[in-house]
């Protein structure tokens, strides 16, 4: 058995410091210790622990991911779409449910015997972690040298590895919505594009525009390819946990994360994740047009969603319905401003322009300019 203090320490002292996951009872030693020493953030969905790690990471941090084995299916989308074509390194936990050959409950049966499998398909580096001492801390120091590589490790964790860790205390709090402005008049329906162009033209320096896959991504790289804009490919409805992790690594930065009605709708209970935490220097733009528009049009379900009201009630501190860009253009300056997680929600038209192109430039280099231009940029006074 491990001592959770000595190999957490390890952790720490390897820099180590930022997590996120599920819950699982191998782990939650482990989970104890990151919540008691460290910086942990507590997701909803394995899928967006992965992104909020992947958005700390390019802010600066060490992140470690943990989870159920049964979950690590949820995290395979930005696992394979996200960090793989980023280069973005991860350190990962995974529990062993289900283990062949020992008693478990039957959902974690074909889990257990596919996680390994599952991790070589998804081609990361792992080993199951030492009951050793000396052995485990071996294995850490080869993990960590991997991912200074740039390249993903996971720990494979059978039942009972860590000694007993307790919470020492996991204080909660309420985060409200100081102020929403509903709709008020009829909407103008201007183009992603148009939109696109304001919110560029809002940024400076110290701001960060962070763009959903698909159209809004393509469509902002041809107005400016920036060393500062984001363009997030694959791994749907994760631009705001990333945008999240970001926004609490580099709070000196202000970060723009522009979501699809169809994205943010695949993973909607980040929007409570991202309200728990509500980074003040954290914008959430939701532009909706009712569509699939990078896939043929179909129909999304946005129509039959408030979002506005939804994230006023997850405590988003500040709620706006956006009519038009004169009032995005307001609103954006006043966020700059005043500060506070705010989420702005517009309507848009559907469709974009014939033959859009694609990035030139590779997943992986944008990763490495956007970090540079962090860097470079240091720290703002704002």
């Amino acid at each position: 058995m491990l001592d959770t203090k000595t190999f957490g320490t390890a952790l720490k002292e390897n820099g180590f410091t930022f997590f996120s996951g599920v819950p699982c009872s191998f782990l939650k030693d482990l989970i104890n210790y990151a919540i008691n020493h460290c910086e942990y953030i507590i997701a909803n969905n394995e899928g967006d622990a992965v992104a909020t790690c992947a958005g700390a990471y390019l802010g600066g941090k060490k992140t470690v991911f943990l989870c159920q084995n049964s979950g690590l299916t949820n995290a395979i989308s930005p696992l394979t779409s996200l960090n793989k074509p980023f280069q973005i390194p991860l350190l990962g936990f995974v529990s062993l449910r289900g283990e062949p050959g020992l008693p478990d409950e039957p959902q974690h049966e074909l889990m257990g015997e596919i996680t390994t499998p599952l991790l070589d398909l998804m081609r990361i580096k792992w080993d199951f972690l030492a009951a050793e001492p000396e052995q485990a801390l071996l294995q850490l120091q080869k993990a960590n040298s991997l991912i200074e590589n740039g390249e993903s490790f996971f720990f494979v964790v059978k039942k009972g590895i860590f000694s007993e860790e307790k919470l020492t205390d996991q204080s909660s709090k309420i985060s409200s919505n100081r102020l929403l402005v509903e709709k008020t008049k009829a909407d103008s329906l201007p183009s992603r594009e148009a939109v696109l162009r304001y919110i560029n033209n809002a940024k400076d320096r110290d701001t960060l525009i962070l763009a959903t896959t698909g159209k809004t991504g393509r469509e902002l790289y041809e107005i400016e390819d920036a060393p500062n804009n984001f363009y997030m490919v694959g791994s749907m409805g994760c631009v705001s946990p990333l945008a999240l992790g970001l926004a609490l690594a580099r709070k000196d930065k202000k970060v723009i994360a522009i979501d699809g009605d169809g994205a943010i709708l695949m993973r909607l209970g980040v929007i409570t994740t991202n309200a728990y935490y509500s980074p003040p220097n954290m914008l959430h733009l939701i532009i909706d047009n009712n569509s699939y528009d990078s896939t043929g049009g179909q129909l999304t379900v946005s129509h039959n969603v408030d979002f506005i009201r939804l994230a006023a009630a997850a405590g988003y501190t500040e709620v706006y319905y956006i009519h038009d860009l004169e009032e995005l253009k307001q609103r954006i300056e006043h966020w700059k401003k005043n500060r506070g997680l705010t989420l702005l929600y517009l309507k848009i038209a559907k469709g974009s322009k014939e033959n859009l192109g694609r990035p030139k430039i590779k997943p992986y280099q944008v990763k490495e300019r956007i970090i540079r231009f962090i860097n470079e940029n240091g720290e703002s006074k704002w």
